[in-house]
């Protein structure tokens, strides 16, 4: 019997049709239930575990060796893991890096988060990619004792992200500012003593790489909660306003982001959104979204810019998307996948407001985008 095929299964994956998986739990002891989603990227797997955007979900590995460099505080996108559960191949072994303070599954107990492995994840990629993001129930329990067909009940009773806000849910409590630059050898996180643009950043749960980026980019960033209002923005006078990346369904939390986000788009000022900050922009500006199948979540995925032909490598993580075909007179699509021509960008004609759907900060994922922060600060130094 071999380690991922344990004689005892200790944890057990239901899906809301009736498929179970057992393998070896490790992480935290218990059960939960979300929605069970799958990401291609090779490395990362601690910046997407503490991605607000992954609230509400599981996320299953398609990359087989899982947890090999262990964990370490650097390398948080959030203060801990935001999503519900992981689901690995191989079990983690001891790690083996310089920088690790933990092993995984060390790290994953200590902030109560399950995990599966031992699982036969090709099958359940497929299974993922032809049926749609599906409703599941992780459990962990050491003795191996599950009551199977109350865990597929509660994976039944899920109610799902669609109509879902956990931008409330992940946002900051109260304003803060940021002045944490990307990483940087030797020095690791330098501090931006120099900010030639004060910033407004909206957290609908934004990573901290993201602020890193727009520090790197020469911005003084004042974060405020996803539940701003214009006049708090307004207020700041700021030279731009940003729009993160966070969970959840766009249609939901547009009642109350649209409205603040219209009113900045009165006052003229530069805006740069990201994944579903990219999303409130297009709400706000007349356009629909849609819930996806399975979504995109990797870090491989391509990107055309429309404009200028160039193809990007880019990270992705959503499960809803911007309908192209309902973008307004005066809205420019700027942005496409190539894997399946989903919407990826956006810009108004005659204003210096753009948004994208893909992670252009990365952690984990390629740098081809970062160029969009340093737009973002030209349009605010053009001012």
């Amino acid at each position: 019997m071999t380690r991922s095929q344990p004689r005892t299964p200790t944890a057990c994956l239901a899906l809301a049709d009736g498929t179970i998986f057992y393998g070896e739990g490790f992480g935290a002891t218990g059960d939960t239930v979300a929605e069970l989603c799958f990401n291609t990227a090779m490395s990362g797997y601690q910046e997407i575990m503490t991605d607000p955007s992954y609230a509400g979900q599981i996320v299953t590995f398609t990359f087989p060796h899982i947890g090999n460099v262990g964990a370490n505080p650097d390398d948080d996108e959030t203060g801990d893991p935001v999503a519900a559960g992981m689901v690995v191949k191989w079990m983690p072994t001891e790690p083996s890096n310089w920088r690790a303070v933990q092993g995984l599954s060390d790290w994953l107990a200590s902030r109560g988060r399950i995990a599966i492995g031992g699982i036969d994840t090709r099958r359940l990629t497929r299974a993922i990619r032809q049926q749609g993001a599906p409703h599941v129930a992780l459990a962990h329990d050491p003795e191996g004792k599950f009551d199977v067909a109350a865990l597929v009940q509660k994976a039944r009773g899920f109610s799902g992200l669609e109509g879902l806000d956990l931008a409330k849910e992940v946002t900051c409590a109260q304003s803060y500012r940021w002045d944490e630059m990307r990483w940087a050898w030797p020095e690791g996180y330098a501090r931006q003593t120099e900010p030639k643009h004060k910033v407004v950043a909206i957290d609908y749960g934004a990573k901290r790489n993201i602020l890193r980026c727009l520090a790197s980019a020469g911005c003084d960033v004042t974060v405020l909660p996803a539940t701003a209002t214009a006049e708090d923005v307004l207020a700041l006078n700021p030279d731009g306003v940003f729009l993160s990346n966070g969970p959840g369904d766009p249609a939901a939390t547009g009642a109350y982001a649209v409205p603040m986000i219209q009113g900045v788009l009165d006052a003229d000022l530069p805006v740069f959104g990201i994944c579903l900050g990219h999303q409130m922009l297009a709400l706000a500006l007349g356009a629909k979204t849609v819930k996806m199948n399975h979504g995109h979540h990797g870090a491989n995925h391509p990107v055309k810019d429309m404009e200028t032909g160039k193809v990007e490598i880019t990270s992705m993580n959503h499960g809803f998307a911007v309908d192209s075909q309902t973008l307004p007179t005066g809205v420019l699509e700027t942005h496409v996948s190539l894997f399946d021509g989903s919407n990826c960008g956006i810009r108004m004609k005659d204003k210096p407001v753009f948004s994208v759907q893909h992670h252009p900060e990365a952690s984990p994922g390629p740098q081809d985008s970062f160029y969009l922060f340093e737009r973002f600060a030209e349009h605010m130094a053009a001012r």
